[in-house]
């Protein structure tokens, strides 16, 4: 859903407002309760058929041993990918909004009461969207937004505000490169420009090209979040 800002009411705006400052109350409510438990959150945000689901089944595989995860799914319908992350042994539960076009911090609040507190990172797959999840805090500690190689080159500047907020840009399906018109120096040049703190991976869940670094971010972050918790 694309709100008209221009053309709402006071009133409408006003509502708005505290419906955003509703959910920004209850997101500091839940990063508390995480960093209290050392869980570190990473919400993952991108378009549908960026691979999501399909990264959390790589970083199940490759974490064993290492880290402890659960998973939650936002989606419209279905427990589809719920259930392909319970296949790898993963705790998962699945947010179905019905048709909204992102998950919200009382979503996952409800959720929480399920988790074991010994996990090291919470997962939160979003909504399939480049436009509304980035505007909803979930009480994450990291950001993440994922693009695809064939969505094609020219989303950073189209939907900036997924990539101001993130914490890091993981460029996946890489190994489709050779076969599509995608300028991988534009995009990281213009998301660099957009969020100069933005770190970037390039990965494949495929030949799993990336997924290392991508994981040592990962826990790098969780230790110093336990560090300083």
């Amino acid at each position: 859903m694309r709100l008209d800002i221009k053309n709402m009411s006071r009133k409408e705006l006003i509502v708005l407002e505290d419906l955003l400052g509703t959910n920004k109350k209850i997101a500091a409510d839940i990063r508390e309760a995480l960093k209290f438990r050392n869980i570190l959150a990473v919400n993952l945000m991108s378009s549908p058929g960026a691979g999501k689901t399909s990264l959390l089944e790589v970083l199940a595989d490759r974490l064993k041993g290492r880290a402890r995860m659960s998973v939650i799914e936002g989606d419209i319908e279905t427990e589809r990918d719920a259930e392909r992350i319970r296949a790898k042994g993963i705790p998962a539960w699945q947010i179905t909004t019905g048709g909204a076009c992102h998950l919200e911090a009382k979503m996952i609040g409800k959720v929480l009461p399920n988790l074991d507190p010994a996990i090291d990172f919470l997962f939160i797959e979003n909504v399939g969207n480049l436009v509304c999840p980035a505007s909803y805090d979930l009480g994450e500690h990291l950001r993440c937004v994922l693009l695809s190689t064939p969505e094609g080159d020219d989303k950073p500047k189209k939907y900036p505000k997924a990539f101001t907020t993130s914490d890091c840009l993981v460029l996946t399906k890489v190994d489709l490169l050779a076969h599509l018109p995608f300028d991988m120096e534009k995009v990281k040049s213009e998301a660099l420009d957009l969020n100069p703190k933005l770190k970037i991976f390039v990965t494949s869940a495929v030949t799993g090209e990336g997924i290392d670094d991508l994981i040592a971010y990962l826990l790098d972050s969780r230790q110093s979040f336990v560090r300083y918790a």
